[in-house]
């Protein structure tokens, strides 16, 4: 097939959904595919093999800081050169709900060619960083948004989790949805090694995601205070975003032995390979590859039981659950895991077998049959 994915931020890796929209591509191509993007010119445009088409950055006034600090640019449609992009594919898949993709659909529908759409962007995440997370009204609004400007005209809706595909069909989409995984590069898999010399007596507890509100690293560094064993803990909090600021300043407040860094894929899975045990603490979250990522390295994770997150899924028992936004809870059950060693080496292999469940080449086969269907019903 001759595949187009349109997606505002493809190139410059710095979160989950471009790093996720790579490793799709490179798997498509890998299958024999023939794929090209429709994207934002960049700096940094290291390329897989793919032909991209290039729009320009669009400037949002007064929010345009707030957007790039989440780690997102946004895309100025050029309409011509979405045509011209659309008409060479066999199926045009959109993965973000911006402007870049309103107009690739109406070229579609105009064309008559097939085309599909993934929901990423949880409404709950672009509510938080107004600080209206918890308003319904605001997010039903979203979604309400998202349906009307996106997905009303489209058949096939890519949902990473069942979760997801649940909080559509209450909110009245009327697309087939798809649920599948994001997957799990096959790279992440069980590894450990020695630790460094300065960490040798610690237990590391890692966390991985965007440094913004919704994530809610704060309850972790809490926790850890609030932890029996806290004079023995360092806290590694892997990522970049808004909230760094505000999370060092709690962590010099509570006087928490903590680290906050951007990881590479090397780096990463280095980090997780010396790590004891991992926490997921967001609130909201569509399906969490970096937790996912995570256990089939083989942490135990740690999960907030929110009901706005698909995380909780992967939950083998109530061990790995805590109640969300409860630093006392989590330092309970970080304390159950630094107290049986033997327990937590065992589920360390039970969650990295579950990792394979969610296989990257697998999860890509998924969407291409859902691409097949797409392009039969045109």
């Amino acid at each position: 097939m001759k595949i187009l994915l349109v997606m505002d931020q493809y190139y410059g890796a710095n979160n989950g959904a471009t790093i996720s929209a790579r490793r799709f591509a490179g798997v498509l191509m890998a299958h024999g595919h023939e794929v090209r993007v429709a994207c934002t010119a960049m700096g940094d445009m290291q390329s897989q093999g793919e032909r991209a088409y290039l729009m320009r950055k669009q400037y949002i006034p007064i929010f345009d800081n707030l957007v790039t600090a989440q780690g997102m640019i946004f895309s100025k449609p050029d309409d011509a050169l979405l045509e011209e992009a659309i008409s060479w594919a066999d199926v045009t898949h959109f993965l973000l709900p911006f402007a870049m993709a309103h107009h690739g659909i109406r070229i579609c529908k105009r064309l008559g060619k097939p085309y599909t759409a993934a929901f990423h962007v949880q409404p709950e995440n672009v509510s938080s960083s107004l600080h209206l997370g918890n308003v319904k009204f605001v997010n039903d609004g979203i979604y309400a948004w998202y349906r009307h400007y996106i997905y009303k005209d489209c058949a096939h809706i890519h949902c990473p989790s069942r979760f997801i595909a649940g909080e559509l069909q209450k909110h009245g989409y009327k697309g087939k949805l798809h649920v599948i995984s994001n997957g799990i590069d096959p790279d992440f898999t069980y590894r450990k090694q020695e630790k460094p010399a300065a960490y040798a007596d610690k237990f590391i507890i890692l966390m991985i995601g965007r440094l913004s509100i919704e994530k809610r690293q704060d309850v972790l560094i809490r926790a850890i205070k609030l932890s029996r064993h806290a004079d023995r803990l360092t806290l590694v909090l892997a990522g970049k975003g808004p909230r760094k600021k505000q999370l060092e300043k709690l962590i010099r407040k509570l006087e928490v032995p903590a680290a906050i860094r951007f990881f590479d894929k090397k780096d990463l899975l280095d980090m997780i390979a010396v790590s004891d045990l991992y926490v997921h603490a967001a609130d909201m979250e569509i399906e969490a590859m970096s937790c996912m990522e995570a256990f089939a390295g083989g942490l135990v994770p740690v999960i907030a039981n929110s009901p706005k997150s698909a995380t909780p899924q992967f939950a083998l028992d109530e061990r790995s659950l805590f109640r969300a936004g409860d630093p006392q809870d989590l330092a309970r059950k970080i304390d159950y895991w630094i107290e049986h060693e033997d327990e937590r080496k065992k589920m360390e292999h039970a969650y990295s077998a579950l990792g394979k469940k969610y296989d990257l080449d697998t999860c890509v086969r998924q969407a291409e049959e859902m691409f097949r269907e797409a392009m039969r019903g045109a």
